[in-house]
């Protein structure tokens, strides 16, 4: 059996150490598209050579950066075919910034297992610790399993948050790049739906598609730079429940609504009528700081 809840729900993953470096985190950024406006200040700061500001979206790959196999979905009670696994949702939850280098290790379990019928949703959450013992950050994020439900289990909650009803505060256009999810696999996902087509038809897409974890650090950047002057340092939390594909060429619009130290995003497609990418989406933050940035050779 694929998934066997008994064995399965509460179980701790292995623990894993790992570093990065400030190249490291440049990979990652430019991955996502930085640079762009490569005479920008406040953008070049995400590519500092000593001490690039880092994203809080860094959290999703720097445990397995520098992997390069193709990923398994294999944990205690649970082995499930790669082709029948997509994203549900991603959230992290920022303890202090994320240093530019650093020593972490993480540790994990698996703490829910829902059934839809005809298909299971596998949560688990991560805490990453530095070296010097104190917390970075926890991520919980939900992978979405077709055709391995049905094993008699809850359906698990319903979430679905609503949009302010007013104009958002900001509205903005991502293009991405048509080997977007080529750059992307360099961060450490290796899942040939990203870069196989014969792969990625097997699977029920036309093309590859790009990895929702790169649309959601693209629409994390976004409105880090456009609501909160481009601070990553402020970031606490950010969340997102992924929605559809994106197909790397296409445009992210990304509509932004500010309330007090939270904003509620909505990312959509434009080239596909406003089609839903990134749902349920916050990112909350801490007001600003009177301080100067800091800068360094690049």
């Amino acid at each position: 059996m694929p998934i066997d809840p008994k064995i399965a729900l509460g179980a701790r993953l292995p623990s894993r150490e790992f570093t990065w470096t400030p190249s490291d985190v440049q990979l990652y950024h430019l991955a996502l598209g930085a640079g762009a406006r490569w005479t920008d200040l406040a953008e070049l700061r995400y590519l500092d050579d000593r001490e690039p500001q880092v994203l809080p979206s860094f959290a999703t790959v720097a445990p397995t950066l520098h992997e390069t196999g193709r990923p398994k979905v294999s944990f205690p009670g649970i082995d499930i075919d790669l082709a029948k696994v997509v994203h549900g949702h991603q959230e992290i939850e920022v303890h202090r910034p994320i240093p530019a280098a650093g020593k972490a290790t993480s540790t994990g379990r698996i703490t829910e297992i829902w059934d839809k019928g005809s298909a299971a949703v596998v949560v688990q959450e991560n805490t990453v610790t530095g070296s010097d013992g104190a917390p970075l950050w926890t991520t919980r994020s939900a992978i979405f399993a077709k055709g391995e439900g049905g094993f008699g289990g809850e359906r698990g909650p319903r979430t679905k948050s609503e949009l302010p009803n007013r104009a958002p505060d900001f509205d903005l256009t991502t293009p991405t790049l048509p080997q977007q999810a080529l750059l992307y696999r360099m961060c450490g996902d290796r899942n040939p739906l990203h870069s196989d087509p014969e792969f990625a038809r097997a699977a029920g897409f036309p093309a590859p598609i790009l990895h929702g974890l790169c649309t959601y650090g693209i629409v994390c950047k976004a409105a880090i730079d456009t609501a909160l002057d481009a601070d990553a340092s402020r970031v606490t939390g950010f969340r997102a429940r992924f929605a559809g594909v994106l197909y790397p060429g296409e445009t992210i619009r990304t509509r932004i609504w500010r309330q007090d130290n939270t904003l509620t995003v909505a990312a959509t497609v434009v080239e596909r009528d406003d089609a839903p990418v990134l749902n349920d989406v916050t990112l909350r933050f801490q007001p600003a700081e009177r301080r100067a940035h800091p800068k360094g050779d690049l």
